[in-house]
């Protein structure tokens, strides 16, 4: 049995991110799976999603409508698992098998994507940042992560500013996916400007999820839609709508 989990929260995703996401797991996987999500509203969700609340944490109300609510999975007791769990963020899609997240580097309790956008930083903090749109952990094993947020949020937020930053530098050990395994579509895929006005996004077909990371979402790129306030970087977000996007994300 295999356990796969995700979060959702607040009113940017709707329940379609978790079933299209429980549906690309399902067909990309031939291990029996357990699929898990943890919510504060399960309207619409798929009766083969098993839900479960939001993982209990004390922030900020700042702090908890961002990604620092996931640390919350890192707590000792979390619904009752144990073992090694992949999480996924709602707004990525699954394009390869991904039993081999869970064989990969076994001994390993952290693995995650290595960051694309702070892979050549020389400042220390970022240098060995790890993406956490897609991760494996073991639960329980580094429960002192949520301790630490827990005793002092706010200090932690001064010091690294998002969730991830934080986890990369504070876990005692971390293991990197392939970097072929998962990719950006925007930092991975997406040809620069103006390439990007006549010519789409290739998909690899070693990868096996493509992260969304901030704009544009799944659903802008099926509508070929780039969302943007300023009117004067509009011209420059302008892309060609990858076919491949929509006949992936189901």
């Amino acid at each position: 049995m295999q356990t796969v989990v995700c979060m959702k929260w607040g009113t940017r995703y709707g329940p379609e991110y978790v079933n299209r996401l429980y549906s690309m797991v399902k067909r990309h996987t031939r291990r029996p799976l357990r699929f898990i999500c943890f919510t504060e509203d399960t309207h619409g969700i798929d009766s083969g999603v098993e839900t479960h609340d939001l993982p209990p944490i004390d922030l900020p109300e700042f702090m908890s409508r961002r990604p620092w609510r996931k640390v919350g999975l890192w707590q000792t007791n979390l619904a009752g698992l144990e073992g090694d769990v992949l999480y996924l963020d709602l707004d990525l899609i699954v394009t390869g098998n991904i039993d081999e997240f869970f064989d990969y580097r076994p001994n390993s309790t952290f693995c995650v994507i290595r960051n694309w956008t702070t892979r050549n930083r020389i400042k220390s903090i970022y240098r060995k940042v790890g993406n956490t749109s897609c991760y494996r952990f073991r639960v329980g094993a580094h429960s002192y992560l949520y301790d630490k947020v827990q005793d002092d949020p706010i200090g932690f937020w001064r010091k690294y500013r998002n969730s991830q930053t934080f986890i990369s530098n504070e876990i005692s050990e971390i293991t990197y996916w392939p970097d072929e395994w998962c990719v950006s579509f925007k930092h991975s895929l997406l040809p620069n400007w103006p390439q990007r006005m006549f010519r789409e996004a290739q998909l690899p077909p070693e990868a096996k999820i493509v992260a969304f990371t901030g704009k544009p979402d799944i659903d802008d790129v099926i509508a070929g839609n780039w969302p943007e306030k300023m009117i004067l970087k509009r011209p420059f977000k302008r892309f060609v709508k990858p076919e491949w996007v929509e006949t992936h994300w189901r």
